[in-house]
């Protein structure tokens, strides 16, 4: 993709088109921000610009024969890693196994979650990995000479998805890759890279998008209304992917919020026969949905404490119409007193669901001890 088709950025981008210009590429590069940022656009959109033909001062040329293999994603110099999952036919897995369906998913919109990436894949119950037999796959490819550029580039999308043994087996060719090879790493939360790892890498700190640049951007896309616009471009506080998901697929958030709202009720009724039946359905909705709802969790219960502390009138307040009208009458319950318990239980809650412990007894125990926190 090119960069003038990522809304804002300007910084990032002419940062990242001077170190081309003047010939001082890191070939070791870590791009990372707030959520939404367009990390993996902007490492896309880069990846494009060192290769082109006939570059210009701010943007690759979008017609040169390496510009139209970049815009399918199929040029035989650009190699990709993700997070895949292991299944009946591959208990050891690479990324060249789900490539097609990569790039059909990438090519649709280079913004999404892991969440997103996983459900269009249909995971069920399983999370998303970089297996150690990848390491082996990137060595491999990179060994080789280029085909049709001067740079081979390897975008690594979650390196912190990557198994240690992965990630040791990399750190040479990291450290010392062959000549012409550029390693672009995207992440969404680079304190779980491998420190090893991260001390190779140049950092490339990326901002959120401005409320402008998101507005812009959903009037273009999908053609709404400027007050739509506005108001989603509020809610989404410079994250690009809520604001997407907020236009075109309002269901996912509704179900978390119906799923907090349940739990909440049964919470402060202390209903522990309803409890039980809520976590046998949270349950079996799959380790990456149930993480999502944690992550949903958090940030209403965030959104719930600036109500209480009366800070809807400082535009610190970021809830969408369904998640307004709950949290009207929802607020009074979060307070200074119980939102740290209350965040820490929910966080804890995820790292267990991450290190693949029993849904039900983590749904259970989060529920149960809610009902002590609430009241």
């Amino acid at each position: 993709m090119n960069f003038s088709q990522i809304p804002g950025q300007k910084e990032t981008i002419a940062r990242l088109t001077r170190s081309v210009k003047e010939e001082r590429v890191s070939h070791a590069q870590l791009f990372s921000g707030p959520d939404g940022c367009g990390s993996l656009a902007l490492a896309l959109a880069y990846a494009q610009y060192v290769s082109c033909e006939n570059r210009t001062e701010m943007d690759s040329c979008g017609i040169c024969k390496s510009c139209v293999k970049y815009e399918k994603m199929i040029h035989p110099d650009l190699h990709f890693v993700f997070p895949v999952i292991k299944d009946k036919k591959n208990s050891e897995p690479v990324s060249d196994t789900y490539i097609e369906q990569w790039r059909e998913f990438v090519k649709r919109s280079p913004y999404f979650t892991i969440n997103n990436w996983l459900d269009s894949i249909e995971v069920g119950n399983a999370q998303g990995l970089i297996f150690a037999t990848e390491a082996s796959e990137i060595i491999k490819k990179l060994s080789l000479k280029s085909f049709e550029s001067d740079f081979k580039i390897m975008i690594i999308w979650l390196p912190e998805k990557m198994h240690q043994a992965t990630a040791n087996k990399l750190l040479k060719m990291i450290e010392e890759p062959p000549e012409k090879t550029l390693f672009l790493l995207v992440s969404d939360e680079p304190d779980k890279v491998i420190s090893t790892i991260l001390s190779r890498c140049q950092l490339i700190k990326i901002p959120a998008f401005s409320n402008k640049d998101i507005r812009d951007y959903l009037a273009g896309r999908f053609n709404t209304t400027e007050n739509k616009a506005n108001d989603i471009a509020k809610v989404a506080n410079g994250n690009i992917i809520r604001a997407i998901e907020l236009c075109e697929n309002e269901d996912s958030t509704l179900r978390n919020l119906d799923r907090f709202k349940t739990l909440m009720r049964y919470a402060w009724k202390r209903d522990i026969i309803s409890i039980i039946g809520w976590s046998e359905e949270m349950a079996a909705t799959g380790r990456e949905n149930q993480k999502n709802f944690i992550s949903f969790s958090l940030r209403i219960l965030r959104e719930n404490l600036m109500l209480s502390l009366d800070q809807l009138k400082n535009s610190l307040v970021f809830l969408s119409g369904e998640e307004a009208s709950f949290s009207d009458n929802f607020h009074p319950y979060i307070n200074q007193n119980n939102i740290y318990p209350l965040t820490d239980e929910f966080n804890l809650a995820y790292s267990h669901v991450e290190a693949n412990g029993n849904a039900k007894i983590i749904f259970l125990d989060l529920a149960l001890r809610i009902t002590r926190l609430i009241r």
